[in-house]
């Protein structure tokens, strides 16, 4: 659900819905009001689009009193200040009721090892997740790669994550995508250049978000949306929009957990020789070892994981 933003605290306080964060403001829904809020920067780091706020008034602008606690967040590290220094969480978005990783077609090429990583945040907060396949119009029908695109996909609705394939360009998938999107707080991720402004601009008329073509020289998407921003859609649903990303690392998942953020592994869990000690690399009676043997893992995921568990020691 999405939250309602329009609650009056006492006589001097309010909550509302961010819907951005700024360096020193944050925009605010409060009922049927979008104001600008001043941001303490003792609380910069605690508040993220989708959280729910309570403010207070005053004579310039309102002022963030505290964040309302939050039912989920999606996060990944935060690029360290120095060489040396210890990551700390970066909260992309608060309040999230499943993800939406959006991949191109084509334009830019797919990495399917990014998939793998946002996928596994989601399952480390218990968020389902549905996978936007954008630009399908760039993708001819019978051709070598459509057949690998949908080989690809294929696995992943046999893992539980049901995909839709649209084209902002020809309308393709949008009415089945806007069904989907009219319950609950989305979360879109992906890289630069795949199209998920132009898909938001497709689903929501009035977004007005600027777009900037993919780098015809380096096949590399170019940033357009700096900032995550929230944006109501007509019934319960929402959307969070976020900046375009190249890399993606996980956020205090142990090494120990990782194996259960693929759910294909999870049944294989506990029936290794070596118990939940096993950690499925190169130990003898390795169920999970036994599992991608047999196809019942796939090996790039299982490549995948022994990534993910690797940066996370």
């Amino acid at each position: 659900m999405k939250p309602q933003p329009s609650t009056i605290v006492d006589s001097a306080l309010f909550t509302g819905l961010v819907l951005q964060k700024y360096i020193h403001q944050i925009q605010v829904l409060a009922g049927e009001h979008t104001l600008m809020c001043a941001l303490p920067p003792h609380l910069a780091a605690q508040v993220a689009a989708g959280d729910v706020v309570c403010c207070e008034p005053a004579p310039d602008l309102p002022r963030l009193v505290t964040v309302l606690p939050r039912r989920s967040e999606y996060s990944r590290p935060a690029a360290a200040s120095r060489p040396g220094a210890h990551a700390s969480q970066q909260v992309i978005a608060a309040n999230v009721d499943w993800v939406m990783p959006v991949f191109a077609a084509a334009s830019p090429t797919p990495k399917w090892n990014l998939l793998d990583r946002f996928l596994a945040a989601a399952e480390a907060q218990g968020l389902p997740a549905r996978i936007c396949i954008s630009k399908c119009d760039l993708t001819p029908g019978g051709s070598p790669a459509e057949e690998e695109l949908h080989e690809v996909l294929a696995l992943y609705r046999s893992l539980g994550y049901p995909v839709s394939l649209v084209s902002a360009q020809t309308g393709s998938g949008l009415s089945e995508l806007r069904s989907h999107l009219a319950h609950g707080t989305a979360l879109l991720v992906g890289k630069s250049g795949v199209g998920k402004t132009t898909l938001l601009n497709a689903l929501l008329p009035g977004a007005d978000q600027s777009t900037r073509a993919v780098n015809a020289v380096t096949g590399k998407g170019r940033h357009t949306t700096t900032a995550a921003r929230l944006y109501p859609l007509p019934g319960d649903g929402a959307v969070i929009d976020t900046p375009g990303v190249r890399e993606f690392g996980l956020w205090d998942i142990p090494p120990e957990d990782m194996a259960a953020c693929f759910p294909e592994m999870r049944p294989h869990l506990g029936r290794c020789r070596f118990g939940l000690s096993c950690q499925h690399d190169e130990e003898p009676g390795c169920a999970v070892r036994q599992a991608v043997m047999q196809g019942a893992v796939h090996p790039r995921r299982y490549q995948s994981y022994l990534r993910l568990k690797a940066e996370a020691a």
